[in-house]
């Protein structure tokens, strides 16, 4: 399979800032790779320079072939944008705001006008096309957003956090607009804060204080993920994980509801000295138990490893 993004080094400083660091990605032609990562990890500032928006301090990037440091028009020209802030124009109708991106990608006559119609039907909005953007809901501002990255039919389609604050509804429409974008052979980037989100996409990258910390197909990065993991359900939950963070061997504890998802190297003799523990702290222990790690457990071993990594140097 042919790349349809390819980084080397690619890094981009503002000032004394390092906002990027390094980053060697490949994407294949038709994938849906999705970057995972907190706010401030590097993610919008990577997808900027992909689209020619921002150039590189160092290293090179290509996007359909092309180098965006000396073709960034033509590289706009080949993707569509769908930016984390809503960008388009509150004054304008619907269908106005997708002819004037179709104008923006050069479409004209009959061609530029079949798009528009096309395009509305798509994202589910013909019966909406003469109302105010400013009137829209949330979830419909976000799938138009969507359509104006689209309109044009690019082939590779870059969109950042296109779900965020939007209803379960609204996200699940959004992706299955990005779906069906995908069996049309657009290569998708779509960066997310939501892990469940990450699970929806082939390949997976996360993304750690400007660095990419690792990366492969949800089911692999659960397989590899270097921690071993047991599930405590016990009261009172607070001092169950005061206590376990108090441990030899202990590299993270996280809460969800009355369980802790305990981290360790390793976990061969932490079961019987977590239910020691927990016991003399008069902690009622229902059960612990070996458990596979969800990707949001996948990221949290990774971030907490690589902030500990930084640390050293």
């Amino acid at each position: 399979m042919t790349l349809a993004i390819e980084t080397i080094s690619l890094t981009r400083r503002f000032g004394s800032v390092t906002a990027v660091s390094g980053l060697n990605l490949s994407v294949q032609s038709g994938e849906i790779f999705g970057f995972l990562g907190p706010n401030g990890a590097g993610k919008t500032t990577t997808i900027r320079m992909l689209c020619g928006l921002l150039l590189p301090s160092q290293g090179t990037a290509r996007v359909a072939g092309l180098d965006v440091a000396r073709h960034a028009e033509d590289v706009k020209r080949c993707v569509g944008y769908m930016p984390q802030r809503f960008s388009l124009y509150g004054d304008l109708t619907v269908e106005e705001n997708l002819d004037f991106f179709a104008g923006v990608y050069r479409l004209a006559g009959q061609e530029r006008r079949r798009r528009v119609t096309a395009t509305l039907d798509r994202v589910g909005l013909a019966d909406r096309r003469r109302v105010l953007t400013d009137h829209l809901s949330g979830g419909l501002k976000q799938r138009l957003a969507l359509g104006c990255a689209l309109v044009h039919s690019p082939t590779i389609l870059f969109l950042d956090e296109p779900t965020a604050g939007a209803d379960p509804p609204s996200r699940q429409r959004i992706w299955d607009l990005l779906y069906e974008a995908a069996a049309d052979a657009c290569t998708i980037l779509v960066t997310t804060h939501y892990v469940e989100e990450a699970e929806r996409c082939q390949t997976i990258g996360f993304m750690h204080q400007g660095r990419l910390v690792s990366s492969g197909s949800p089911e692999q990065c659960k397989a590899e993920m270097a921690e071993a993991l047991l599930e405590v359900d016990a009261m009172p939950v607070m001092q169950a994980a005061a206590v376990a963070r108090g441990l030899d061997g202990v590299t993270g504890v996280s809460i969800y509801g009355h369980t802790l998802r305990v981290f360790a190297k390793t976990t061969t003799h932490l079961r019987h000295q977590l239910q020691e523990a927990l016991t003399a702290q008069a902690v009622a222990v229902k059960s612990i138990r070996a458990v596979p790690p969800t990707l949001e457990d996948v990221f949290m071993s990774l971030t907490r490893g690589a902030s500990e990594s930084e640390g050293v140097r």
